[in-house]
Parts: structure tokens; C-alpha cells; sequence
């Protein structure tokens, strides 16, 4: 793969230009998201929603937003899943490639089309929640740099079979891409949607900072999967956000294995009665990675049910931080809620700050949150080491089986192979020292 860059400034510089071709609406929204980046201060350290973070992490001044002269080679390496519903292969927001088998009605079209295309239906689901979670700024400085992304709509009583990838390649050596999915299902649809964040080559460090919107009409099914998969320079900012109406569910799973630090702030808005939100992530860190991990279960409306499961491997010196709330609103009575964040040490030197929390302003509720940090015992490392395997093999296999409870929860095997393989590729690469 080969990349044709032209020096261009500092993306922190000078405002980004909009295209020409989007609409007014959103050219104001951008103008005015450059404003807010400029105006918002900056994460310090003391702040509560960056405890434990690595602040300096947040210096992005030598990043560009580039424009890369691909080759087909790129979309050739974007295979994961067999017989996708549509594919859509993006390289430093570029659209590189699309296909799409969808049913009659459903619209799925690179953001940039459906902007002109459908200008209306964007406007009206897009970034509609303020940022909470600790990124406000850099939210904006993705809304000010917004140029391409995925948005799909899928209209009342239609269920798409299969799955939606979309394939985002950042190339070029300090780069900085801004992803946007705007995922929408009306009533008792459905849909699942897989994003793939990946380098184009292994050793140039990168920038990306992706914003997902995922409303969930009523009675629908929403499935949402990121699997982020980086090459180990490279930083990520990425920020969830979902609403969940009356009898709808919503699925959203993180997978980390790439980058050299990722923050993943996910928040989940129980709107309706009936209302389910399964948050679930795993991670596995190595060397020096750190993943950092931000929730949000706001339990909005009265008999509604939250669960997250977050799973992280931690090898070598790596880090990782988990801050998680169950907000319960007045009102919101038989509430049901559970929040887990499980960590299993593979290494002495490897660190896990987690911070469950509860806030409950209403009565007849279930809640509950709780964190745990172990090691591997000896007992289990004797036991497969006795049968023929050998110490560094019997630790992946136990890390492996530590997550797939996490991943057997999508509920699709074709999807769970999927997630596999990719953690299994970062299982050899860990045991082939990196390299």
C-alpha cells in the first residue's frame, strides 16, 4: 500500500472549509462546532471524567487531515464477514468502495451523499446530545472536520438480514480521520451495523476521532459493533451515543486490540417503557497500550433494563481505566440495572483502574455494579501445562475463554467467529513478542 500525501497544517490551526456541496444547515453547524472547539478548554488533570487518564495523550498538534492516493490494495484487505447485506470501505474518509444488497426502502449511503440526498432525515437525528462523558472538545473538533461516514436508515417492519459492515483505513503518517455512523430504525425494524477501525500500515501513527449516533425506534432491534484494531502508534477518541424508545432494544460491543491509547466514551439513554441497552466491550491490552473506558446507563423512563459487560486481558505493562454510571431518573421507577467490569492480570506489572457508580432518584429499582481484578491462579496454568501446553499458549487459551462470555452475548455465530479471529490475532501477535 502506498500513500501520496501533501503537507498540509495542523488540524488545531485554521478552521476546516466545508464542501460545497453539503448543505447550509450543516456548514453552520460546522462553523460553529470549530467555535465551541476553540472556546471549550481542554481536559486537565483533576478533571473528574479524566481521573487516572494520561492527559498528555491529548496533544494532537501535529496531526493532518490528509488526503491519501490509495491503492486498490485496501479494499482487497477488507474481509471479515461472508456475504455482507451492503459493504461500504472508506481510507481517510474517502470512499473507496461499496456494494449493497439491501431490502426495498432501506436507505444506507456514505454521509456525505446522504447529506445532499437526504439532508432532512440527517438533520434530524444528527448529534443531537450534548457530550458528557469528558470529550466535549474533541466531539466538536469532529463536527468542525466531519467529512464523510455511514448513515443508514431503516424505515418501519423491515428486518435486515444480515450485516452492514463499513471498513475506516487511516493511512499516512500522522493522519487524522474523523468517522461518523448515524444509524436510525423505525419501528419494529432491524438492523446490525459493524464498523472496522484499521491501519493501513504498521509503524505510522494516526489520529481518529469517531461519533456514533444510534437512535432505536420503537420496538426495534439495534445492533452496533466497533472493532478497533489500529496499528500500535496510533490514538483514538471514540464516542457512543444511543437512545432507546419504548420496547426497543439496543445492542452496542467495543473491541480493543490496536492502538497505542484509546478512549471509548459510551452513553446509552433509556427513552421507553420496555427499553433494553446491552453495553458490552472487550479489550486486551499489551505492552504499553492503555484503554480507557467511559459509560453512561441513563435510565430515563420507568421499566426499562440496562447490563454492561466489560472484559479486559491486561498484559505486560499495559493500563486500562473504567468509569462507569447507572443514572436512575426521577420517576423512573422498576428500573433494572447491572453494570460488571472484570479484569484478569497477565502480568504483575499491568494496571486496571475501575469505578463503578450508582445514582438512583427513584423507588422499586434493581441496581447493581461491581468490579473485579484477578490474576491467573497457578492451579489452572499446572493443569493445561501438565496436558502438553505450554505456559504462554495456556494463558491465552484462559484469556480467551475470559472473553467469549462477553462475545457470545451478540447472539450471531457468523459475528462471533468474526470477533474471534481478531482476537486471536492479537493473542499470536502478543506471543510473537509484537512483531
Amino acid at each position: 500500500m502506498s500513500a501520496v500525501l501533501e503537507h498540509t497544517a495542523s488540524l488545531l490551526e485554521s478552521a476546516p472549509e466545508t464542501p460545497a456541496a453539503f448543505p447550509a444547515w450543516f456548514a453552520e453547524r460546522q462553523r460553529a462546532a470549530w467555535q465551541r472547539f476553540l472556546e471549550t478548554p481542554a481536559p486537565k488533570r483533576g478533571d473528574e471524567a479524566w481521573r487516572f487518564s494520561s492527559i498528555k495523550q491529548l496533544d494532537f498538534a501535529s496531526f493532518t487531515r490528509e488526503a491519501a492516493s490509495t491503492t486498490i490494495d485496501l479494499v482487497r484487505r477488507s474481509t471479515a464477514l461472508e456475504s455482507p447485506a451492503a459493504k461500504f470501505v472508506f481510507a481517510n474518509d474517502e470512499l473507496l468502495h461499496s456494494e449493497s444488497n439491501l431490502p426495498a426502502g432501506v436507505v444506507c449511503l456514505p454521509l456525505a451523499e446522504a447529506l445532499v440526498s437526504h439532508g432532512d432525515l440527517v438533520r434530524a437525528h444528527f448529534m443531537k446530545q450534548d457530550t458528557r462523558l469528558g470529550s466535549a472538545k474533541w466531539t466538536a473538533l469532529h463536527e468542525a472536520n466531519l467529512r464523510n461516514g455511514l448513515f443508514v436508515h431503516v424505515p418501519a417492519n423491515v428486518e435486515v438480514e444480515g450485516t452492514i459492515e463499513v471498513f475506516h483505513w487511516l493511512a499516512g503518517e500522522n493522519t487524522a480521520i474523523f468517522p461518523h455512523t448515524l444509524v436510525v430504525t423505525g419501528a419494529n425494524s432491524k438492523v446490525r451495523v459493524v464498523d472496522y477501525f484499521q491501519s493501513a500500515g504498521d509503524e505510522e501513527p494516526g489520529l481518529c476521532i469517531a461519533v456514533n449516533d444510534l437512535i432505536a425506534g420503537e420496538g426495534s432491534k439495534l445492533d452496533y459493533l466497533a472493532v478497533q484494531a489500529f496499528n500500535e502508534q496510533t490514538k483514538v477518541i471514540q464516542v457512543n451515543e444511543t437512545g432507546v424508545a419504548k420496547d426497543a432494544s439496543a445492542t452496542g460491543f467495543i473491541l480493543n486490540t490496536g492502538a497505542a491509547w484509546a478512549r471509548n466514551e459510551s452513553l446509552s439513554r433509556l427513552e421507553g417503557e420496555g427499553s433494553r441497552s446491552d453495553m458490552l466491550s472487550v479489550s486486551v491490552p499489551a505492552r504499553e497500550q492503555e484503554y480507557d473506558q467511559r459509560t453512561f446507563q441513563h435510565h430515563v423512563s420507568p421499566g426499562a433494563y440496562s447490563d454492561l459487560l466489560y472484559k479486559n486481558s491486561l498484559y505486560d505493562k499495559s493500563r486500562t481505566i473504567f468509569s462507569g454510571l447507572i443514572f436512575v431518573d426521577e420517576g423512573a421507577h422498576r428500573t433494572d440495572a447491572y453494570q460488571t467490569c472484570r479484569n484478569l492480570f497477565m502480568s504483575e506489572d499491568a494496571e486496571a483502574n475501575s469505578m463503578p457508580g450508582l445514582e438512583i432518584n427513584a423507588d422499586d429499582v434493581k441496581c447493581s455494579h461491581g468490579s473485579t481484578s484477578s490474576q491467573i491462579p497457578d492451579e489452572e496454568i499446572f493443569y493445561l501445562r501438565a496436558r502438553g501446553i505450554d505456559s504462554v499458549r495456556a494463558r491465552q487459551l484462559i484469556a480467551r475463554g475470559f472473553s467469549v462470555e462477553v462475545i457470545e452475548r451478540l447472539g450471531d455465530d457468523k459475528v462471533e467467529e468474526m470477533i474471534l479471529r481478531f482476537l486471536d490475532d492479537k493473542f499470536a501477535h502478543i506471543a510473537g513478542g509484537g512483531a
